[in-house]
């Protein structure tokens, strides 16, 4: 599953470009010292939640860590293809 996250995260490109790329993310995940497991357990999470209101594209989400001086911000991008409606029992039912 991380693979494919990454290979999301990477896309197509050239070779030198995606070496440094991925010497980039890893740098900022060494920094953090998240695990592959980590990630993939709270990309897991995170669907969970948010499939519990919005129908989501899975195969097209990607989840991201970015980095600045000040911060690092988890980022999650994926198409949202319909709200769920949670209908609640009528009072006295």
């Amino acid at each position: 599953m991380f693979n494919d996250i990454m290979a999301k995260f990477f896309g197509k490109s050239n070779s030198s470009g995606i070496a440094k790329k991925r010497l980039k993310f890893a740098l900022v995940y060494d920094k953090l010292e998240v695990s592959d497991d980590t990630l993939q357990n709270l990309q897991q999470d995170i669907i969970e939640v948010i499939s519990h209101y919005f129908e989501i594209d899975r195969s097209a989400l990607t989840l991201d860590i970015q980095r600045s001086d000040d911060f690092s911000a988890l980022v999650l991008n994926t198409p949202i293809l319909s709200a769920k409606r949670k209908f609640s029992p009528s009072p006295g039912a």
